[in-house]
């Protein structure tokens, strides 16, 4: 018997059914504004621009660039296993990321937007045989119309913060409505596990975060050695995936910095590359050198800062780099950034004390030595300066970090174990 929950989310589905017309709308509204894809807006409404393959069907949702990333070697196994995978997202640099990985077996659409008839038209023509949500992704609707028509769900990577389990805690027979129509939760942490069995996930497990078993990222960059050239022997400090607010307590301690080592060359990655502009004009009012990489400019002798505003080109940054200073962490509201890509390619990193998103993977890194954390331009500039002047110490730094990312690998061998028992255990699909 349909309890409290049931009745809420069914009544909730109705509603977005009677909405159709508000997806419109919102998709309308995004087109304008630059964040949908004009060509293949009609996606996020349910219409499919691509044919089902035949055979079993995997879906795999990861909502931006960071999922994407984190699922790519999951998907990468399902597809070398011979199993079709329609990959969906909802950024458009997220569709970028994927649409250079395209390969045999591989499709990518846009998520359709989590209402009742953009999800219906997505699962009557896909008709996947599981569905793999990754890491924090709740859609109500999707999940349940996935569990109406009997196509399993796993949410893998899974990852709750406990701000939004304290929300989905608010509205506790909802949540146990949703939560318990997930066919298995692996989690990435046993706090993050707790969070999802309290909610009434009815099969959860601790599978670690397929995150540290990615492989070394393509360079991603065809004038690397020019890059290169450009940098020369200077240090240079990277400053990756930088938000508002960031860049002017970045710019301070550069400064600062400069008066020890003159000739430090600073790169600032933005996390959002329309964001460069900006950044140069507070650079040039600072009264520093800047070329930006959007420009098709490479950085010279004379370059102080290097706005390396474009997509997809992180991995290079991080191979040149002396230090890294990690985005997200400086100011307080964004959480942070994954570290593993840096750890991984041999960098020394410095990061804020802000991030909460990835408390676990940072704590990691602290207690093992392999994580800077200050709080001030003066401590970032000190601490800095410290790693550029002894190589030894920036070396030790970069290998524990290595060494943590090694350690912690194995979750994606763990995922691929436990999901392909699920394929093809749908018990019927969407009508026709």
């Amino acid at each position: 018997m349909a309890d409290l929950g049931d009745a809420l989310l069914s009544t909730w589905i109705a509603l977005t059914r009677l909405a159709s017309p508000v997806g419109g709308i919102i998709v309308g509204t995004r087109r304008r504004r630059g964040k949908e894809d004009p060509a293949r807006s009609a996606e996020r409404l349910g219409h499919p621009s691509a044919g089902r393959p035949e055979g079993p069907l995997v879906w795999v949702h990861a909502v931006s660039v960071g999922e994407a990333m984190a699922a790519m070697p999951v998907i990468d196994r399902l597809t070398a296993e011979g199993k079709s995978v329609l990959v969906t997202t909802v950024t458009t640099t997220s569709a970028a990321l994927v649409g250079h990985r395209l390969k045999p077996g591989l499709i990518h659409q846009f998520a359709p937007l989590d209402l009742a008839g953009p999800v219906d038209r997505f699962l009557a023509h896909w008709r996947p045989d599981l569905a793999v949500f990754v890491e924090s992704e709740i859609w109500p609707v999707a999940i349940g119309r996935l569990a109406d028509h009997g196509i399993p769900l796993v949410v893998a990577n899974a990852r709750l913060s406990p701000r939004s389990f304290r929300g989905w805690r608010r509205a506790a027979p909802a949540a146990r409505a949703v939560f318990r129509r997930m066919s298995l939760v692996l989690a990435q942490t046993d706090d993050d596990g707790e969070r999802f069995s309290n909610l009434g996930a009815p099969d959860v497990a601790t599978f670690g975060n397929i995150k540290f078993d990615a492989g070394l990222p393509d360079v991603g960059i065809a004038d690397l050695d020019a890059l290169r050239e450009g940098v020369g022997d200077r240090p240079m400090v990277l400053a990756a995936s930088t938000h508002p607010g960031e860049d002017e307590l970045l710019l301070t301690a550069f400064l600062s910095l400069k008066e020890k080592r003159p000739e430090a060359l600073l790169v600032i990655v933005p996390r959002h590359p329309v964001r460069g502009g900006d950044i140069a004009l507070l650079s040039e009012a600072a009264g520093l050198s800047v070329r930006r990489r959007s420009a098709g400019e490479l950085p010279d002798a004379m370059t102080e800062i290097y706005v390396a505003d474009t997509l997809g080109e992180l991995s290079a940054f991080f191979r040149l780099a002396t230090v890294v200073l990690m985005g997200g962490t400086f100011i307080d509201g964004i959480g942070g950034h994954n570290l593993i890509e840096p750890a991984r390619l041999g960098a020394a990193v410095i990061s804020g004390p802000h991030f909460s998103n990835w408390i676990d993977i940072y704590r990691a890194f602290i207690e093992a030595g392999g994580l800077k954390i200050v709080r001030s331009p003066g401590e970032l500039a000190d601490a800095t300066l410290k790693l550029i002047n002894e190589p030894a110490l920036r070396a030790k730094q970069a290998a524990v970090g290595e060494q943590v990312v090694s350690g912690s690998a194995g979750a994606v061998a763990r995922t691929i174990d436990a999901i392909m028992p699920l394929i093809g255990r749908a018990s019927g699909g969407p009508p026709c």
